[in-house]
């Protein structure tokens, strides 16, 4: 290693790149791609960074704040309340569990009582970024599994405060740490009493929340005043990193700072401005996040004790996939739903390196326990994704939830002529006023939970992935006129899109594009029928506020469809323009402009003096005189 950051910072990105590439190409996640990068270029692999393990401890930290921080701002106090019993009865219990379970093994191999407790407390924590990654980029947030897994998760980094209180009650002595090295830290918890350490950590906690009411937000609206984007970003991460260390300098971790930091600033007015701005960052930090912890894997440890370690890594998956399991079955999960649980949270999270570390600090872990769960902690993290992609492949698709599941129902539909993949919001309103008219659909979807109810209601469903090809033919793509493509995933719906359009040409592709940019994406694939999926609320909503000015309604309906026609063309013929260049610019602002005046072209034509349809002043008079008669 050079000693150079900068190298350092090219050695991370050039690992990710190569790395991750080669995990996408063999269809493996992301993840492991990061892990694996740590892993090569790691200090007991090629040696480019971390020389003693050290600096990639605070490497893997920093990631950790950054991401606790985005985390945060996404937990809303609302939706929290709103699954408060999901969140405390999943989490409570899956934490609960695993800490007796893992306790009782760690003290019968012979470790002591205090570290048994600190390494259980450990155990029961998942990793958020891997778990919340993995959930994201499948597209399964939706599902049962994705709610019931933010559910423990979020559980986990709430409880996660409490632990960080409770250890310094486990310390031998109230001075384990003399004053040169509290002098050398500025940890403030070393110069207190055993008792007082709790109290201060409560208060800490406290504080943030009610400083973050009455002194961050404000201070933020006073800044936006300003009207300069980049002082409102620079404000809000200052407050992060002031959180985050003064966390650090009381004696607790900067991540919990940044995650209560985020939490404070989730109800903020400027919550979806900082998702904005930070989003294109977020996947890179959490990247960095796993090369270093693939790089904290200590092979010299491993190589000493590899059956302890072995043993341990073994038993410590074990226990929390058994608990996983359990907690799933009392909360009546599925099958397939009780997998992806138990396979995905199965491993230590990144919390662990900051309750470890703590508990080292205090003196309550000696150097050999401190080592060996460092290494349990990242092997768990390691092999999460590589146990998740078998579970994917081989696992599932013999024992998940079967397509020939009868439905407890008389009626039972033939193949049907239309396919609809995705029963979300979405997908219900187009699936539901289908079959009022009378048409049933083929629904596919990957919420086991939902496909059951659905069937309970009548409707022809098929759980599973619609990228399979195996799928899609046993729900009757041969025969089918029309697939309806509506999932909150653009990958996945182009990945659907592409199967259908390359195997079975005949069937036509009517397909839910998120925005405009995904709908330029479908029209250059050569699809037709693609449906915006703000576009008619939006224009519903103008209709909406020109009726109460006054305008007529067959007026504005038949603008309405005079502007979609407009705004349709104009999609088509920008599609092909690179959108980062200055004439995609050029050219849109000039559509722009053609599309108002063809608007104003019908005001001017006179539609809206002489439009007697509808609701015209005629019919309203007579249907006036009518009620009073």
């Amino acid at each position: 290693m050079t000693g150079s950051i900068l190298f350092e910072a090219i050695v991370f990105l050039l690992g990710a790149i190569i790395c991750v590439s080669i995990a996408k190409k063999l269809g493996l996640s992301s993840v492991l791609g990061y892990l694996m990068a740590g892993v090569l270029i790691g200090p007991y692999v090629l040696g480019f960074i971390g020389e003693e393990g050290e600096d990639i401890l605070h490497f893997a930290e920093f990631g950790v704040v950054v991401m606790l921080f985005l985390i945060g701002l996404e937990i809303e106090p609302k939706n929290f309340w709103n699954m408060r019993k999901t969140i405390a009865g999943m989490g409570g219990l899956q934490v609960a569990a695993t800490m007796v379970l893992s306790y009782s093994f760690f003290y019968t191999i012979g470790f002591s009582w205090k570290i048994s407790l600190v390494i259980s407390m450990a155990v029961a924590l998942s990793s958020t970024a891997i778990a919340m990654q993995t959930i994201k980029e499948k597209g399964l947030m939706e599902t049962t599994f994705g709610t019931s897994a933010f559910s423990i998760l979020l559980f986990q980094d709430i409880i996660v405060i409490f632990m960080l209180g409770a250890i310094p009650l486990l310390s031998n002595s109230n001075t384990d740490v003399d004053a040169n090295t509290h002098d050398s830290t500025g940890n403030l918890l070393d110069s207190l009493p055993l008792g007082y350490q709790t109290l201060a950590i409560i208060l800490s906690v406290v504080l943030i929340i009610v400083a973050g009411r009455y002194l961050i937000v404000p201070m933020l609206r006073k800044v936006a005043q300003t009207g300069v984007r980049e002082l409102l970003i620079a404000s809000a991460l200052l407050i992060v990193f002031s959180i985050s260390f003064l966390m650090e300098y009381v004696g607790l971790s900067p991540a919990l700072g940044a995650f209560l930091g985020g939490v404070v600033l989730s109800s903020s007015e400027y919550k979806h401005e900082l998702e904005s701005t930070l989003e294109p960052f977020k996947n890179l930090l959490l990247g960095l996040f796993f090369i270093a912890v693939g790089a904290s894997i200590n092979f010299v440890v491993i190589a000493k004790i590899p059956l302890t370690i072995g043993g341990i890594l073994l038993a410590v998956m074990i226990i929390k996939a058994l608990v996983l399991w359990i907690t799933a079955r009392v909360f009546s999960l599925k099958l397939d739903q009780k997998l992806l649980l138990t396979f995905s949270l199965a491993q230590i999270g990144e919390f662990a390196f900051v309750l470890l570390s703590f508990a080292f600090q205090l003196k309550i872990l000696g150097q050999e326990q401190m080592d060996i769960m460092l290494v349990i902690t990242a092997l768990t993290m390691t092999l999460t994704p590589v146990i998740s992609i078998i579970n994917e492949r081989f696992i599932l698709p013999k024992i998940g939830t079967k397509e020939s599941i009868k439905r407890p129902m008389d009626h039972i539909a033939k193949t049907q002529n239309v396919i609809l993949v995705g029963f979300g919001h979405f997908g219900s309103t187009v699936g539901r006023f289908l079959r009022s008219h009378g048409i049933e659909a083929t629904i596919l979807d990957q919420d086991s939970n939902r496909v059951d109810f659905l069937r309970k209601m009548g409707f022809e469903v098929y759980y599973g992935d619609a990228t399979r090809i195996d799928l899609l033919e046993s729900a009757g793509i041969a025969q089918a006129k029309i697939l309806i493509c509506a999932i909150d995933n653009p990958g996945v719906t182009k990945k659907v899109t592409q199967l259908v359009k390359e195997n079975y040409p005949h069937v036509e592709l009517m397909i839910r594009a998120k925005n405009r940019y995904d709908a330029y994406e479908l029209l250059n694939m050569g699809i037709e029928n693609i449906y915006r999926e703000s576009l008619d609320t939006s224009l519903a909503l103008a209709k909406d506020v020109l009726s109460k000015l006054g305008f007529r309604k067959y007026t504005l309906t038949r603008q309405v469809q005079n502007f979609i026609k407009y705004d349709e063309s104009s999609l088509r013929r920008l599609a092909s323009e690179p959108k980062q260049d200055e004439s995609y610019i050029f050219k849109a602002r000039k559509e722009l402009e053609e599309q108002e005046k063809l608007l104003n072209a019908d005001f001017e034509r006179g539609v809206v003096e002489y439009d007697n349809h509808w609701d015209s002043e005629q019919i309203r008079k007579t249907l006036k005189k009518f009620n009073k008669e």
